[in-house]
């Protein structure tokens, strides 16, 4: 198990799927540019519309796509070495989610006096607050996280950290095989509805769009969380340090739930769920300190 971790989640391999992660951003990119330019001049005409394929702001969609998968792939990464890096990387991905959707709002943006009565004007402005609070609770939680930390090797710390860290790289290289069946499976899936026409093309909006294979992947995350939970009681049986860690189950599926709801509330639960994790982790230290008297 030891040589698959490395294989997978090594150090060496995510500096190289980085450089492959930006050369594919790159690539597609510029192939996205080209189809939708194609599809302007009228060379090709699709069976089928989408406004990937019209404007060219939309191909920015792709390569943030892409960003985000390595992303998933950092959060995967960070499990073994610390719960709370782990839990600020699902709301890094959040928010990119939220900064790739603006891209779709920009592309529909209609610049008119009535702009609250527009539902992409809306949505735009719903967005690009949220990215600001959100952008700001993410750096809070890092300082947070950062105060008081120190990195010892992993053969120095106590016997139950080592084997508790050795049972969290057990499930990171798990998580890497079924996360990708579940994007594969995903792609195919959306692929399949537009081409062959199957449960109803008509209803695959761009806000359908941003949620495929996230909204499976939080679902994935949920479970991931509570086995984070179950084996800490082998490292520790704290009480501040069992809540935070149940606080951090309930932002992910609060998260989770955001995928379900679209507009206004969508942004709101969204907030609501870092929020909460901000003020649990805050919590928690406060408490830590308080014990530690």
């Amino acid at each position: 198990m030891s040589k698959y971790y490395d294989l997978l989640l090594s150090a060496n391999t995510k500096e190289k799927s980085e450089k492959v992660i930006i050369w594919i951003s790159i690539l597609s990119f510029l192939i996205h540019l080209l189809i939708i330019g194609i599809i302007n001049a009228g060379i090709i005409k699709p069976s089928f519309e989408s406004e990937l394929l019209t404007n060219p702001i939309s191909a920015i969609y792709t390569p943030f796509t892409f960003i985000l998968l390595f992303e998933v792939y950092l959060l995967v990464y960070h499990i073994p070495f610390s719960t709370s890096d782990y839990i600020a990387k699902q709301y890094e991905i959040i928010t990119l989610i939220l900064i790739r959707r603006i891209f779709k709002d920009l592309a529909n943006l209609d610049l008119t006096i009535n702009w609250f009565e527009d539902r992409y004007d809306l949505q735009f402005t719903y967005d690009i607050v949220s990215t600001l609070f959100l952008f700001f609770l993410i750096y809070y939680f890092h300082k947070l996280n950062g105060k008081g930390v120190s990195i010892k090797p992993i053969d120095t710390l106590p016997l139950r950290v080592q084997v508790f860290i050795k049972r969290k790289k057990i499930m990171a290289s798990l998580l890497v095989p079924v996360i990708i069946i579940m994007a594969i499976y995903s792609f195919v899936d959306w692929a399949g509805s537009l081409l062959y026409g199957y449960q109803a093309t008509e209803g695959t909006t761009f806000v359908d769009l941003n949620n495929i294979f996230f909204d499976e992947f939080f679902t994935l995350l949920i479970l991931t969380d509570v086995l984070l939970l179950l084996f800490s009681f082998f490292h520790t049986s704290k009480f501040h340090v069992v809540i935070r860690n149940s606080g951090f189950i309930i932002s992910t599926i609060l998260i989770r739930i955001s995928f379900s709801i679209d507009g206004f509330l969508n942004n709101i639960l969204i907030i609501v769920a870092v929020l909460f994790g901000v003020l649990i982790l805050l919590t928690n230290q406060q408490y830590g300190k308080l014990k530690d008297r």
